[in-house]
């Protein structure tokens, strides 16, 4: 393969881990509109809000080390969403649990 071909090679496969990664940092906003989205309505209390921010905030943190040499590989991809999965079902467990927020 020539020189140009690895370059382009390269290329492509570097834009595709950032396209992840930029997949990956969209989904981590619609969860947080969902956390905001719960607390505006009472669903979430304040220390149900506070938590699913941290488990965010983890998140972001491992989004960050992951893109550090540039781009998202594959594993680093499935922990990722992985993490995004389980921080979707703590959004969904802890809106429709029993506790709601006093909203006077």
């Amino acid at each position: 393969m020539t020189k140009t071909g690895v370059a382009v090679l390269t290329a492509a496969v570097m834009l595709s881990g950032t396209a992840h990664a930029g997949e990956i940092h969209q989904r981590q906003k619609l969860q947080h509109a969902r956390i905001h989205q719960g607390v505006e309505s009472g669903a979430l209390t304040r220390n149900e809000a506070k938590t699913l921010r941290g488990e965010q905030r983890a998140i972001g943190r491992d989004r960050r080390a992951a893109l550090a040499d540039g781009s998202v590989n594959p594993a680093e991809r499935r922990q990722l969403t992985q993490e995004q999965n389980q921080a979707s079902r703590d959004i969904y467990g802890l809106k429709h649990n029993e506790r709601t927020a006093n909203l006077q």
